[in-house]
């Protein structure tokens, strides 16, 4: 049977390039795309793919949180990163989240249906330089995972309330979007700027850029 494959870009032009390069492998379908992270979850559930390619930088909820979700709900579902992200906070967040493997967007199309291969077999993959920083960071942290990441002082919830906010979104809409109260986003949202430091959105923006939560 061919690989079920989801692809998740935000760039549409990646998502159709990738498309059409692996659709010309019998063995492997594209089955979905999504150009968002919550779409990503939503179309997991319902397509139930083998493989997700999964970009890092997206808007409404970030390839990491992404990731998350899609394994809480969907453990056998593989996730391939495929980012221009070589940063180590990246690179152990993704595997944190439950990545089977780690690539850059610079690499040649049958490396990645390789990987893709790889990971369907449950094996992992990372591409030599991602392979690297996870060696650094097993060796300087002592222990696999634990990474010193400014990100890791906001929980799930306030980082994508975080990433809504800095996306131009009210506290009336992001609340409609997470069936929340404006009471409680607007609480959150103190919450994320003591805890980051900050006391405007514009240095909330930057904060949110820095950690790959959202682009400019």
């Amino acid at each position: 049977m061919a690989i079920k494959v989801l692809v998740v870009d935000n760039h549409g032009i990646l998502r159709q390039g990738i498309q059409a390069l692996i659709e010309k492998h019998g063995d492997m379908e594209v089955i979905g795309q999504a150009d968002n992270g919550l779409t990503a979850v939503e179309l997991a559930l319902e397509l139930q793919p083998d493989v997700v390619l999964m970009d890092i930088t997206m808007p409404k909820l970030n390839g990491i949180e992404a990731t998350r979700r899609i394994k809480n709900e969907l453990p056998d579902v593989k996730v391939l990163a495929l980012s221009v992200h070589a940063k180590r906070e990246f690179v152990m967040d993704m595997i944190m989240a439950g990545a089977s493997g780690y690539m850059l967007k610079e690499c040649v199309f049958d490396d990645l249906v390789y990987a893709i291969k790889v990971i369907v077999q449950g094996q992992s993959y990372l591409s030599p330089q991602i392979a690297s920083i996870v060696m650094e960071s097993i060796t300087k942290d002592n222990v696999f995972g634990i990474v010193e990441s400014d990100s890791n002082i906001l929980t799930p919830r306030e980082n994508q309330i975080l990433q809504l906010l800095t996306e131009g979104n009210s506290a009336k809409q992001i609340a409609s979007q997470l069936d929340l109260s404006v009471k409680t986003i607007e609480a959150t949202r103190r919450q994320i700027m003591e805890k980051t430091e900050v006391d405007n959105l514009a240095a909330l923006t930057k904060y949110a850029i820095r950690e790959g939560l959202t682009t400019v």
